[in-house]
């Protein structure tokens, strides 16, 4: 009947509501009036004991609710300040009556609740809300059914969802209508009908039906993460409104206007949102029964449903949770300290959720809880991994949980920033990092009692998570980091890194830009204080040192005392000790540290644990004694207004009383302890005489019984981990312990998570990359053994690829922070486990090998830009590869030989460093190795490989460099083999220069610079076929790379065919010089167009070939340089201008091959022709600009064409033998004379100076005979040859090289060679009279200083001074004559040397007097022309015969023909001087008797004595001439009394001499002599006859007395004669008559 009166009141519902519809009944202002009379049926109804009864009511209650006929706003009747609503949901849950309630009522409740809370027409806040959710919960708890308790968890689940959806969705509808409001304020022309109602909150707290549920935008907003609204919804400038959710304004979630009362809450949807959270954190609280967990226990599953609940939660949260100042706080009060109990649960299912949560605090609030995070990395997560005792359950949750924080690289990243880099956080990055890497290297796996498989392959799958997590930031660069757009990508990603999940935060980190070198030096200065600690621990007074010389610490003793009381890792014991030593300095520091304590208002035993909490108490009494003092002391001075202790004395005794007293109860040792009495007993008296209150003393007894004094529990972490190493005997033992550990790690956590629950501290949000380098540098020594290890350790094809692609992304890293040691570290661990390195054994190669070859291909391939030095590992791995291929396939057997056997007496077969293998294998056994390298030669492998070399177009111009040495250096280690080189690498590096010849010249110039120094040892290398495919190789890439031409001034051919000039130079072996010949003449003939600066190499080639023996080779070469002077330079001589000279010095060295002289004489005159070039084309010259710029545009012609050309013919005549230096002397004077009009002046000086080399001492010769034929030939033909040239181009060499010639001339004059003094005196001859005629004054002066100095240096003085060997000696005792031949003493080597030096003294003096005698006749020459005076000696020889020497002959008009008349008196009287003396220094020789017969004896002029009658003679009759001619030149008529006196004195000594000689053949010598005096005095003038007439008379009559020839006879008549007619002795008529008869 109950139930048949429910359906009818909620049929009168029905019908009321539709008459509202039908508008039949106006309805009532207030609905909810009438709906109190509804309500109360159901209540009654639902306080029945019926089950169905209850049932139907609930379900009534249920649709009237859905269908929002019931809204409850009326206020409670019953209960002042509730609604309706809040009854009605009370007495739904009031039909719960525990586990005994009917199952179809439990449905009924949970539908019921479920629709109160989720229904838009009613609203249920705070308690009420609560007891739903309690009521679902201890449905869940309770019940027995199995589909209640799934029904009633997912109806939490779903209310719970709505509950926290509700109030996000509230908080965005508000910002919502905010911006609209603000968009509409803007728009003036258009006020907002709105304005009225600012605040919809306030006035109305309850959100309008529909809205709870929100519109389908913003439950999108919130889904997809609470990203900012779509742009047309953000208010267009208004600066002051944050547009988007994560802004720290928008935690209230209402605008700001609105009047905020002191409810922290500013909706009444946040404090239920808060409430329901905080309930769940209590629950989840809540104690486990003692003993083993029962699944089935209430408690545990009261905790599993509270921890899940939690979690929707948490991974729902939308803005307003997460960044709410409650939410956030409830989070660190509640569900932190919740979690660090729960976190260490020995219950799997309860310590999994811990973690869960833990992981979505971590993605979603790690904002807000950076010391929160800490503790649990700390004290929970690591301590598990690193303790031994830990089951691998919990071990290998943790792991998994970790994974998955490192697949997040923002995270990681965040926490080495806010932890590893925070002075005051502890290292959990770093510390992961190694714990981690231990658990990868598979070293606590044992102890677990897990498989030693399941143990590497489990924690390795983590570990290569745990580097790809560091290496995710990078992960999508790679693709691009061949193509060199890495840094770009690396930079793009740094807004899309700082972006990941940290979109929430509380705005702190955003306002703070990230510079990660501050992170760096906080880092260093925490390595620092690090270091300094772990130092102080050991020894305090080194630690406090390094401290202080790292600038972290400072010197005084109040820095000292804060750095102890505020470092809590420091040893409590050492800070003891250090506070308790006897010196002065430690005194001060700990008189400042208990300075700094507070004890004000403290009592006694409180003050002394506080004051002991800092530090251990050392052992020794008196130390003891020191610190007492001044606790005491302090203790007194913080509360000085105390009246127990009558001083301080009375406190030191106490303290130290209370010290003994805490040892004698608490120690172990202390067998009988202090009871109570003999305590108060020891402490009389202490107080100035007077005891202590009893009551005191006996109470601080009882504290110190109650609990000891000790130091502060949080200070158990130290900087390195724990680490607990004793063995569990079994596995009961090991629950134990590790139960009894998770109890302590509990109780610290929990103390820990209390003391910072309140704490602020900023958590920045990392969004730099650069962090990732110190975060590498950290980690990459654990990573890099934990890798080694898995690959070594482990075949399991999983861990090994996972190892291979850590591997893989740590060298990534490297690579990208150009970290060199750590790249080259990763890459040899690589090539290490592909087996293919030296001592690595071949037969052991497996899959995970194969694989390890695969990845180090492809790190070359992808990382190629980065690698540097790292290439030759990969390199050396990839030569070792095509040689694995080789046997794999079968080709190479041969490089397998030796052997070594292994322990087990297997036989092994090894790699050999040169490349080869060790082991000489038979059949079987070659397929075995056959087998097991056989996967190197695969398809994919052959290609990646195909691809480094390929792909080497894309590194870089620094990459390709390092790429290209390395692959020198393999190949040279390739190439060491002196019986199996191999040409792989070779191969390869042609390959690549083919690839890479289209880079641009820089780069190209570079590589090329180690390729080609590769070639030069290659082209040398002792293995001829080795040779020669480096020669070939070169010719192709030489022809590839000429084709692409060169432009003007550029230098790339030069250096791309140095290889061939050094080979050429190196190599000796006739095989490889001819094919060098042969690809450069193939060169020649295919690309002459091409060549520019690359014809210096080829001529340089030419060079190296011209001076060898091998006819052959210089034939070739002779052909293709003719060729190319011939033709080419026809061609392309503006081309070749650069290299011009090196053709000539290529030509010259063929001419100087003596070898093969027909080859010379044709090389000569090839560079006769090259000198036509230079002649016709001289603009081509003189355009060509190179690196002589410095060289004036005009001279270009000389520098670049003339003087190579000539300098080299110099050099030809120089080096060569006689028949070929004639033709170069002969073709270089043609050249001279042939062009030399077109040489400027300067031009001359620089080639005569090359001339000149010539006659240079220093470059003849050096033996006598050589040298002797060198001047009687080349000197004496260049010689000539110059003079001939001087004489030509007299006018432009005149005033540069006059001076010069004539100083050669001397040179040659100077020579102890007759032939070459003769040429000097000729030629110097031959210039004057040829060029007299143009000489000036000064240029005479020189010419005549030139022949005095001449006769000067030439004088034999020697003839005069020279004594035989000893009579120097002898002469000076006084005693000993001479020794003549006669004596037939023994001959001693002394006079031997001395004869040997007479020998060359005398050849000297010879050449000396014919020089003397040249001399005078090149004077004689000069003055009157050649053969003028022995035509007029023999004319007057004729004349006298005839007897008319009066008579003037017709020669004597010639005398014009001489220089004479071009010399002025002074430059006579010079010459004159010079041949007077010359004729004094031989009269003198002549008279001189003794010496003449002394030098005849020691050899001097064979047969007879010597003489210089022809210098005697000569040198008169020359003087006589120009003293003569003088005298009766009308010119010097002013000079002529200066003449005539001259005369006269020569004349009369001349005379008188001839006088005195005795022997009859030295006045026969003077018979032209005296006839040419006489004849010429004679054909004076009477007037000035006269005077020599009687000057001369006695001496003429004296000569009477001799048997005279009678030519001189007539003339001496004649002479009389005419003396008789001028001086008028005889008749006019009688001398008349006789001269006309004659």
């Amino acid at each position: 009947s109950l139930s048949l009166s429910l359906f009818f009141f909620l049929d009168e519902i029905k019908h009321e509501l539709e008459k509202q519809k039908d508008g039949t009944v106006v309805p009532p202002r207030a609905n909810y009036i009438e709906a109190d009379k509804y309500v109360l049926p159901f209540e009654l109804a639902c306080q029945s004991k019926s089950p169905r009864i209850v049932s139907t009511s609930l379900d009534c209650l249920q649709k009237l609710i859905a269908y929002g006929h019931i809204t409850g706003n009326a206020p409670d009747s019953g209960a002042p300040g509730k609604r309706l609503i809040d009854r009605l949901v009370e007495t739904i849950c009031n039909c719960f009556q525990g586990p005994q309630t009917d199952e179809g009522v439990q449905l009924q409740i949970i539908k019921a609740l479920l629709t109160a809370v989720t229904s838009p027409h009613i609203e249920i806040h705070e308690g009420t809300i609560l007891l739903t959710v309690r009521t679902c919960y201890n449905i869940y708890l309770a019940s027995r059914n199995l589909i209640n308790q799934t029904t009633a968890k997912a109806t939490l689940t779903q209310m719970l969802n709505v509950i926290f959806t509700r109030m996000e969705n509230q908080a965005v509808s508000i910002k919502f209508d905010f911006l609209m409001k603000d968009r509409q304020r803007l728009q003036l022309h258009n006020p907002s009908p709105v304005s009225s109602n600012p605040s919809p909150v306030a006035q109305n707290p309850s959100p309008t039906p529909g809205r709870g549920s929100g519109s389908p935008w913003l439950g999108q907003a919130r889904s997809e993460q609470n990203g900012p609204p779509s742009p047309s919804l953000s208010p267009p400038g208004v600066p002051s409104t944050p547009s988007t959710p994560q802004d720290s304004s928008s935690i209230n979630g209402q605008p700001e206007e609105s009047n905020q009362t002191a409810a922290r809450f500013s909706h009444i949807l946040q404090k239920d949102a808060f409430l329901v959270f905080r309930s769940l954190c209590k629950l989840s609280m809540k104690p486990l029964a003692d003993g083993p967990p029962d699944p089935k226990s209430h408690e545990l599953r009261s905790k599993v449903v509270s921890l899940q609940l939690l979690l929707s939660v948490l991974q729902g949260a939308g803005p307003v949770f997460r960044t709410h100042e409650m939410f956030v706080n409830a989070i660190k009060q509640y569900l932190c300290v919740a979690l660090s109990k729960n976190g260490v649960s020995s219950v799997p299912e309860v310590f999994e959720l811990s973690l869960a949560i833990f992981l979505t605090l971590l993605s979603h609030f790690k904002v807000h809880l950076k010391m929160q995070i800490e503790v649990f990395f700390r004290e929970i997560f690591l301590t598990i991994l690193e303790t031994t005792s830990s089951s691998f359950e919990h071990k290998w949750m943790v792991i998994q949980t970790l994974t998955r924080i490192c697949a997040d690289a923002q995270c990681v990243v965040d926490i080495y920033v806010n932890y590893d880099c925070d002075l005051n956080a502890a290292n959990i990055f770093e510390r992961l990092v190694n714990d981690l890497s231990k658990i990868a290297q598979g070293r606590s796996g044992q102890e677990l009692g897990m498989t030693p498989l399941q143990n590497s392959t489990n924690l390795s799958k983590f570990s290569k998570s745990r580097l790809c997590c560091v290496v995710g930031q990078e992960r999508p660069a790679e693709g691009d980091s061949a193509d060199g757009k890495l840094q770009e990508h690396l930079c793009s990603r740094r807004d899309s890194v700082s972006s990941m999940d940290s979109t929430v935060s509380s705005g702190v980190q955003q306002s703070q830009p990230d510079h990660p070198e501050q992170y760096e030096v906080i880092k260093q200065q925490k390595e620092i204080i690090e270091h300094g600690i772990e130092l102080f621990n050991k020894k305090p007074k080194r630690g406090l040192q390094y401290l202080q010389e790292q600038g972290m610490l400072g010197t005084s003793p109040e820095d000292i005392a804060q750095f102890l009381q505020q470092e809590e890792r420091l040893d409590t014991t050492q800070v003891g000790e250090f506070l308790g030593e006897n010196v002065k300095f430690n005194k001060e520091v700990m008189y400042c540290y208990v300075d700094r304590l507070d004890f004000c208002g403290k009592d006694f035993v409180s003050a002394l644990r506080a004051f002991l909490e800092g530090f251990r108490l050392p052992g020794e009494a008196q130390k003891i004694d020191r610190l007492m003092e001044k606790f005491a002391a302090r203790y007194l001075e913080c509360n000085q207004g105390q009246t127990l202790f009558a001083s301080a004395d009375t406190a030191y005794v106490l303290a130290y009383s209370i010290i003994m007293l805490t040892t004698d109860l608490h120690s172990p040792q202390v067998k009988n302890k202090m009871t109570k009495e003999q305590y108060i007993k020891m402490n009389r008296g202490i107080n100035d005489s007077k005891d202590l209150p009893k009551e005191y003393l006996s109470s601080i007894y009882d504290e110190i019984a109650g609990k000891k004094i000790a130091m502060k529990e949080s200070k158990e972490y130290s900087i390195t981990p724990k680490s607990s190493k004793q063995n569990v005997a079994n596995e009961k033992q090991r629950r134990l312990l590790y139960n009894m550990e998770m109890e302590q790690m509990a109780k610290t956590a929990k103390a820990l998570m209390e003391a910072v629950s309140h704490a602020q501290a900023p958590f920045f949000s990392a969004t730099h990359l650069e962090h990732v380098r110190p975060m590498f540098k950290l980690a990459w020594t654990p990573l890099l053994a934990a890798f080694s290890v898995g690959l070594q350790d482990c075949d399991d094809q999983d861990v090994a690829s996972l190892c291979l692609e850590g591997i893989r992304c740590a060298i990534r890293i490297a690579c990208i922070f150009n970290m060199q040691l750590e790249r080259d570290a990763y890459i040899q661990a690589l090539a290490r486990f592909t087996l293919l390195t030296a001592s690595s054994s071949i037969t052991e190669m497996k899959q995970k090998n194969i694989d390890t070859i695969k990845t180090l291909i492809m790190v070359a391939h992808t990382d190629g830009n980065y690698l540097g030095n790292s290439w030759h590992e990969i390199l050396r791995c990839i030569s070792q590869l095509e040689l694995a291929q080789l046997i794999g396939t079968g080709v190479k057997t041969r490089y397998i030989s030796g052997v070594v056997r292994d322990q087990g007496g297997t036989k092994q077969y090894y790699w050999s460093p040169a490349g080869t293998l060790v082991g000489g294998p038979d059949k079987r056994q070659m397929a075995h190795i056959q087998e097991s390298v056989g996967e190197t030669s695969s398809q994919s492998v052959v290609v990646a490989v195909d691809r480094i070399f390929t792909g080497s177009t894309r590194l870089d111009g620094n990459a390709i460099v390092d790429f290209v040495r390395w692959l020198c250096a393999v190949s040279m280690d390739e190439l060491a083999s002196a019986h199996q080189p191999r040409m792989f690498s070779l191969q390869k590096i042609v390959e690549i220069s083919y690839y890479n010849m289209n880079r641009i010249r820089l780069q190209w110039s570079r590589i090329w610079q180690v390729i080609g120094d590769h070639f030069n040892k290659v082209g040398c290398n002792p293995n001829e076929d080795v040779a020669i495919f480096a020669v070939d190789s070169l010719r192709q890439l030489s022809m590839k790379f000429l084709e692409k031409g060169e432009l003007a001034n550029f230098r790339f051919q030069k250096d791309f065919l140095r290889p061939f000039e050094h080979i050429m130079k190196k190599n000796r072996s006739p095989t490889i010089r001819d094919m060098v010949i042969r690809c450069v003449a193939q060169m020649v003939n295919s690309q002459a167009a091409n060549i520019r600066s690359g014809w210096k190499n080829i001529f340089s080639v030419f060079h190296q070939a011209a001076s060898d023996h091998d006819e052959n080779i210089v034939d070739l070469a002779f052909q293709t340089t003719g060729h190319i002077v011939m033709n080419t330079f026809q061609q392309h001589f503006a081309a070749a201008i650069d290299s011009f000279q090196d053709a000539v010095k290529c030509l010259s060295e063929f001419v100087c091959n003596a070898a093969f002289p027909d080859t010379s004489m044709e090389a000569i005159r090839l560079i006769r022709h090259c000198a036509k070039y230079v002649s016709d084309r001289p603009q081509a010259l003189r355009e060509y600009t190179s690196d002589d710029m410095n060289v004036a545009p005009g001279d270009r012609v000389w520098v670049r064409g003339w003087f190579p050309i000539l300098f080299e013919l110099s050099c030809i005549i120089n080096r060569c033998k006689l028949d070929v230096r004639t033709r170069g002397l002969t073709v270089m004077f043609e050249i001279m004379k042939s062009y030399g009009h077109t040489f400027e002046k300067h031009w001359w000086h620089d080639l005569f100076r090359i001339i000149f080399r010539i006659f240079d001492n220093m470059k003849l010769p050096e033996q006598q005979t050589e040298k002797t034929e060198w001047m009687t030939t080349t000197c004496n033909h260049a010689l000539y040859a110059i003079c001939d040239v001087f004489t030509q181009f007299y006018e432009p060499l005149s005033e540069v090289l006059l001076a010069d010639i004539f100083a050669q001339l001397q040179w040659c004059v100077k020579q102890d060679n007759e032939q070459l003094a003769r040429s000097g005196t000729n030629c110097l001859e031959n210039l004057v009279i040829l060029n007299g005629e143009k000489f000036s004054s000064e240029v005479w002066d020189v010419t005549c200083a030139c022949m005095l100095d001449i006769f000067q240096t030439t004088s034999p003085h020697a003839l005069l001074t020279w004594r035989p060997a000893g009579q120097e000696e002898e002469v000076g005792e006084g005693k000993h004559m001479v020794r003549s031949h006669h004596n037939q003493a023994p001959i001693s080597p002394y006079s031997v040397i001395h004869w040997v030096s007479d020998h060359r003294l005398f050849a000297g003096l010879l050449i000396k007097c014919v020089v003397q005698l040249e001399l005078i006749q090149t004077i004689d020459n000069i003055a009157f022309y050649p053969a003028t005076s022995k035509r007029e000696d023999a004319e007057n020889m004729a004349a006298a015969q005839r007897d008319a020497l009066e008579q003037a002959e017709e020669g004597e008009t010639e005398a014009d023909q001489g220089m004479y008349r071009h010399l002025s008196s002074q430059h006579l009287f010079k010459l004159l001087d010079c041949l007077l003396e010359s004729h004094r220094f031989a009269k003198d020789f002549n008279s001189n008797n003794e010496q003449r017969t002394s030098l005849w004896r020691a050899g001097f002029k064979g047969k007879s004595k010597p003489n210089l009658l022809k210098q005697e003679t000569s040198s008169l009759a020359c003087s006589l001439r120009i003293l003569f001619r003088m005298y009766s030149d009308t010119q010097l008529q002013d000079s002529w009394l200066d003449i005539q006196t001259r005369l006269l004195q020569v004349c009369s000594e001349a005379l008188a001499y001839f006088i005195s000689l005795t022997s009859e053949s030295h006045r026969e010598a003077w018979t032209s002599l005296l006839l040419l005096l006489l004849t010429r005095t004679l054909r004076l003038p009477d007037d000035k006859f006269k005077p020599h007439a009687s000057c001369y008379y006695h001496h003429l009559c004296e000569m009477m007395q001799f048997d005279l020839i009678p030519e001189l006879r007539a003339a001496l008549r004649r002479f009389f004669l005419r003396i008789g007619s001028v001086f008028h002795i005889a008749a006019p008529e009688l001398g008349k008559a006789q001269r006309s008869s004659s």
